[in-house]
């Protein structure tokens, strides 16, 4: 691509675009445990590219801002050029992945509420969890900030999970980033099956959840392949 890479992530690339946008390009690349786990999985960044913009244009229906703009391809987003946060905001519907090992939760526990968790982005650190006085002396965000971003959380899941179910599908978390665009916070970064965890009723898994656990390549494609058929159907 003829424009100047801003930056590089495990999945995704920053492009400069114009003054008010950048390109997001998404990545091939699949990785797990901090990046210690990774693949190529061919087309993946494809689907989790027409996996974002779908979700995003359903919650721009709803009200709910977020950075995106368009499709440039088909695995490139026009986005809003946001300022973001280190930090990774984290839904909990059904109790799975690391809560079970933090804390005395069984592994699938119903949360209600739903539980919201903020995670510092430190792969060196294994993403600490946050409250918000460690937020507010890293001068990630106040604690105002942090609770709006909470309601916007619980607004997103009502959206995610209600649509999800009507796929016939359950929505156990899903994590989110925000970005600063003047004094606004925006949803930014992906929501895809790489930041969202997917069973049906008989705990079948279709996100990323197959890879970590060592399901072959194949197997993690076709599963990405059936969830956006599903959800654009």
């Amino acid at each position: 691509m003829e424009v100047n890479k801003i930056s590089e992530g495990k999945t995704k690339i920053v492009y400069d675009f114009d003054k008010d946008h950048v390109l997001l390009r998404f990545k091939d690349d699949i990785t797990a445990g901090d990046g210690q786990k990774k693949d190529i999985l061919e087309g993946k960044g494809v689907l989790n590219a027409q996996t974002s913009a779908f979700f995003f244009r359903l919650l721009e229906r709803y009200g709910i801002e977020t950075h995106y703009v368009g499709m440039k391809d088909e695995r490139t987003m026009i986005v809003k050029r946001l300022k973001m946060i280190p930090v990774e905001v984290v839904v909990r519907n059904i109790a799975t992945g690391s809560i079970v090992k933090r804390l005395p939760i069984k592994e699938g526990e119903v949360f209600e509420p739903p539980i919201v968790e903020f995670f510092l982005k430190d792969d060196l650190r294994h993403d600490p969890l946050l409250n918000y006085y460690h937020m507010e002396h890293l001068k990630l965000m106040s604690r105002k900030e942090a609770q709006y971003i909470e309601d916007i959380m619980i607004k997103v899941n009502d959206i995610l999970s209600s649509f999800i179910k009507n796929k016939g599908l359950i929505l156990y978390d899903f994590k989110l980033e925000f970005g600063r665009l003047d004094d606004k916070l925006v949803i930014g970064d992906e929501i895809s099956l790489d930041s969202m965890r997917i069973r049906n009723a008989n705990s079948r898994i279709f996100d990323k959840d197959l890879y970590r656990k060592g399901y072959d390549l194949k197997t993690v494609k076709a599963s990405y392949e059936e969830f956006l058929k599903i959800i654009t159907s």
